[in-house]
């Protein structure tokens, strides 16, 4: 979270098709980390299981290669082989926590942070990933303690561990790692077939292939995930049914995952980069399985490309939008990306100033180039109720201009159910104009107008916040000077307070001048933001500007 707030008007890791693999030294294959947002995805997030009768293989299909160990993301970063013979497991910016009796028997049901993150990843086992690889290179005191704590999950977690949310939620993550330690004893023990005393773990992961067969999340990256684990086990014990019914979601899931015109449905540009490599993995498991990925997966992740460009502001960074940190966008040769991810020092840019995606996403910029930095950009809010990763951000407005942040949003607090989680889904932690009086309807949010020409863009919204209440918003976004003129109007059948806010970055000091205007600066800095509010209809009374920072009750501009 990173905004402080004004209340009042207006005037004013790498991103191309994964690499199969990356290894270092003997051992296992470790393929290259996704750059995973951070966090995890908690309760409030996950999306009813879809039915697996729904979706049943299209194919049969043959395991002819291999599946590589997909990886520990940075779970493992924090738990050396040190620590892991202690049974000592550290995520996050948590402090290292002893969670076993030092012997690899562990207690499963410890959360000492009450972080729904900190134990589903737990559970997930990634944070054994230097174990694994350490053992798979011959180390035998890291495969001992590797083996001892996951012989001790599938052990003291029976099949379906669904009434523990953390154990179910990353069983696509724990496949893996099974997997991952399977090939590790191959590896550390030189055998191409696995030692009797190590048969508990293919049936482990046929518990976890049923889990997965039984419980598939659905077309967004859970779903992915779960689907290119149980083909994982699939390709890992030549097992056709689960080859061809991951195959079979996959090709149902990449046409909802990233629809016909780029958008992904996670409502979150975090999670839209996300996706675009999720979906660049799919592509080299299956091809290194033996299996045709087909033509669409690429053809939509293409779209991807465009979009994700085009949500690049003009600092680098995407858009904060729905549940995304600050996150830069890296160049992808041969694609938009390359030119936005780079500054405009390379690449091509896209062909569009400014776009429309009726998912609800407006990105524009006054131009490309000559100069990348230079030039202002916005992104706009509208579309379908939130879900999954979104906010309740409709109509809300981000936007930079001559170098600088000048409009943000007020970030991700990450997935502990909390008020500070609470505010920031909620429209108080976004560029809107809020109801406060009345409890928010998640609506749906049209966009009625728009048009663009080579010095102004214009765009209207409409939407029903709250109940006989009704809101407009019309966003004017000129070029050459810099400037953004917004007009909202609300109406209500009762009694109703209606408040503008506008988030600022944390870095910039603001303060009240009149009734009318408000300005914010960072100091030494030669940009000023200037806040002008017009009445309309109406004399301003006093405190028809206010500057909130630090507040806590009720949470605002941090």
């Amino acid at each position: 979270m990173r905004a402080w707030v004004v209340v009042g008007a207006l005037v004013a890791a790498v991103l191309g098709v994964t690499p199969a693999a990356a290894a270092a030294g003997p051992g296992i294959v470790v393929a290259a980390d996704l750059p995973e947002p951070a966090g995890a995805q908690g309760v409030d997030t996950v999306m009813p299981a879809a039915t697996a009768k729904a979706l049943q293989a299209t194919a049969s299909l043959k395991a002819n290669g291999t599946y590589t160990c997909q990886g520990f993301s940075n779970v493992a970063a924090g738990t050396p082989v040190a620590n892991l013979l202690q049974d000592i497991y550290t995520w996050g910016g948590f402090k290292p926590y002893k969670v076993g009796n030092g012997s690899g028997n562990i207690n499963w049901k410890l959360n000492p942070y009450n972080n729904p993150s900190w134990y589903m990843w737990f559970h997930s086992l990634r944070w054994l990933g230097q174990g694994i690889v350490a053992a798979s290179q011959g180390n035998t005191a890291a495969l001992d303690r590797v083996t001892t704590i996951v012989h001790d999950w599938v052990r003291d977690n029976p099949y379906s561990w669904k009434g523990n949310v953390g154990a179910w939620e990353s069983t696509m993550h724990r496949t893996n790692v099974l997997i991952c330690t399977r090939q590790a004893i191959l590896a550390g023990l030189h055998v191409t077939m696995l030692p009797p005393q190590y048969q508990w773990i293919d049936m482990a992961l046929l518990d976890h292939a049923k889990f997965l067969v039984n419980n598939w999340s659905g077309a967004w990256n859970h779903g992915t995930d779960e689907s290119i684990a149980l083909f994982g086990v699939g390709c890992t014990l030549d097992r056709s049914d689960y080859l061809s019914l991951a195959v079979s979601r996959l090709q149902a899931g990449i046409t909802t995952s990233i629809d016909a015109q780029g958008s992904t449905n996670e409502q979150s540009t975090a999670y839209a980069q996300f996706n675009y490599v999720l979906w660049g993995r799919a592509i080299d498991v299956l091809r290194a399985c033996g299996v045709d990925p087909g033509t669409t997966i690429a053809a939509r992740r293409t779209l991807l490309a465009d979009w994700l460009a085009h949500a690049t502001d003009s600092r680098g960074t995407l858009h904060q939008i729905g549940d995304s940190e600050l996150v830069r966008t890296t160049p992808v040769a041969n694609t938009p990306l390359e030119y936005a991810g780079s500054l405009g020092a390379t690449g091509v840019p896209p062909t569009d100033r400014a776009k429309v995606y009726s998912a609800g996403y407006v990105f524009g910029r006054s131009e490309w180039a000559p100069t990348f930095a230079s030039q202002a950009s916005y992104a706009i809010r509208y579309g379908p109720a939130h879900a999954m990763h979104g906010h309740s951000d409709h109509m809300s407005v981000t936007y930079t201009a001559r170098g600088r942040d000048i409009l943000v949003d007020s970030g991700h607090a990450g997935y502990q159910n909390d008020q500070w989680r609470t505010w920031a889904k909620s429209p108080f932690a976004h560029n809107v104009m809020t109801t406060p009086l009345a409890p928010d309807l998640n609506p749906a949010t049209k966009l009625t107008r728009s048009a663009q020409s080579a010095t102004a863009d214009f765009y209207e919204f409409s939407d029903v916040p709250g109940a006989g209440i009704s809101r407009v918003r019309d966003v004017l976004v000129l070029r050459n000077p810099d400037l953004l003129v917004t007009l909202d109007r609300g109406s209500a059948k009762t009694a109703q307070q209606f408040q503008t806010l506008w988030h600022l970055p944390a870095d910039q000091t603001a303060s009240v001048y009149s009734r009318t205007t408000a300005t914010a600066e960072r100091k030494s800095d030669s940009t000023r933001t200037v806040l002008f509010q017009l009445p309309y209809r109406q004399a301003l009374p006093a405190g028809a500007i206010l500057v909130k920072r630090a507040q806590t009750s009720p949470i605002q501009g941090w």
